[in-house]
């Protein structure tokens, strides 16, 4: 991963979940300054002085979903479906230009298990359509589990499949994959999302019927 890289900001919007909160920590122990944004800036503020406990120093901000938007080069998107819209149309102004990483999943519950297709397609499309076409959306980490996230002595046994039409927008996915412990693969345009995003509910059921907690994805064959 280049320096450069690490110099972009990136905001974790939702970050004050399981999985928000766990790649903002990976991606602060790589190196990476990052901001959680929430709907509540406390809330954000407080997942933040969490995680600087861990990390033992002061790396990662809390603020709200503007603001850390407004702040940052590189937005993840990590808000629950139902969330996903709103939050969008929140940041819409302060991510244009930028790359926004999104990793919703269409999940309505209580079909937690069993993959939904939303009116877009996928969530992916939906984002791009509604902050159109300055903004690069990627697709990335839907099918990463956030059991040992936080934990830096458990390796995260999976790949990151990858969506996007912008080249350039996909790398930096790549490169935020790499920071976290994983392997980014490039799966193709973002219309691939679709595989990726109900892979998801795949795979809750899997950790359901097998009794394990982190199942993902990995791809065979990758020198």
């Amino acid at each position: 991963m280049s320096i450069e890289a690490k110099a972009v900001t990136v905001a974790v919007i939702g970050g004050t979940g399981k999985e928000g909160s766990g790649l903002a920590f990976r991606w602060a122990n790589a190196g990476y300054k990052v901001i959680i944004g929430s709907r509540t800036p406390d809330k954000a503020e407080q997942a933040a002085n969490e995680l600087n406990a861990q990390l033992s120093g002061v790396t990662v901000q809390g603020m709200g979903n503007e603001q850390a938007a407004q702040q940052s080069g590189w937005v993840v998107l990590t808000v629950p479906y139902s969330a996903h819209k709103s939050t969008l149309e929140s940041i819409k102004t302060h991510v244009q230009g930028k790359v926004l990483i999104d990793v919703t999943v269409p999940i309505v519950p209580p079909n937690f298990m069993t993959p939904t297709l939303p009116a877009g397609r996928t969530a992916a499309e939906e984002a791009q359509s509604l902050v159109g076409t300055g903004v690069k959306v990627v697709s990335a980490f839907q099918n990463v589990s956030a059991v040992h996230l936080k934990d830096l002595s458990h390796a995260v046994n999976c790949n990151v499949l990858v969506a996007s039409d912008d080249a350039d927008a996909k790398q930096s996915a790549i490169a935020l994959a790499e920071a976290a412990g994983m392997r980014g693969v490039d799966i193709g345009p973002l219309a691939n999302a679709i595989v990726s995003e109900a892979l998801t509910p795949v795979l809750l059921g899997i950790n359901k019927r097998y009794g394990v907690k982190g199942a993902g994805i990995k791809i065979t064959e990758l020198d």
